[in-house]
């Protein structure tokens, strides 16, 4: 038998009757048409309906002032990818953030017990109303952790925690923006 005589062992021996590809082909088919609604576009652009760009919106946000350094990193970095830094001009939009943070150690040295590194736990809850009615438009949780190491050196352990709830604060800003953007470009 030479080789072009050989049977297909993937059909049985037999070209794919046509019954066989309907029912190979049939999930295709069914998934094709599920799909065939979803409509992939940029988050940034214009929301359908609204006319206004997702980040005129973002840029229409005015962010409440901090409590704590925490807070202040998270505003800073939310005010500067709203805007790239400049004042809202004309806030439509109240965001209130209410930030809380747990540190607990998570290694011991095994001689002295002496904590050799933190976890920094940030969890933020924020609020998005409309400006000139007060209503409700998004509520949301956020939450990062960032490790530091504890060293002997007291102001090098200040730094310490200092960066690591600044790359916490970071972290929850870019996902508190997403949220905001996909909520702008759902919601004309």
């Amino acid at each position: 038998m030479s080789s072009d005589e050989r049977p297909d062992r993937t059909t049985g021996g037999a070209a794919a009757s046509p019954r066989r590809r309907a029912v190979l082909l049939a999930p295709l088919l069914v998934a094709a048409v599920a799909l065939g609604g979803c409509v992939v576009r940029p988050l940034y652009a214009d929301a359908p309906g609204s006319g206004t760009p997702v980040a005129a919106r973002l840029a229409q946000i005015a962010v409440e002032p901090a409590r704590n350094r925490p807070e202040q990193v998270l505003r800073n970095e939310l005010i500067f990818s709203f805007t790239g830094g400049e004042t809202a001009p004309d806030p439509q939009y109240a965001l209130r953030v209410f930030l809380t943070r747990t540190e607990a150690a998570v290694a011991v040295e095994r001689l002295s017990e002496v904590p050799a590194s933190y976890l920094v736990s940030l969890s933020a809850s924020f609020v998005l109303s409309d400006s000139t009615t007060g209503r409700t438009l998004l509520t949301g949780n956020s939450a990062a952790d960032a490790s530091y190491d504890f060293s002997s050196q007291r102001f090098a352990n200040v730094r310490a925690l200092e960066d690591a709830e600044s790359r916490a604060a970071k972290t929850i800003a870019a996902d508190i923006r997403v949220r905001l953007a996909s909520y702008f470009a759902t919601h004309p």
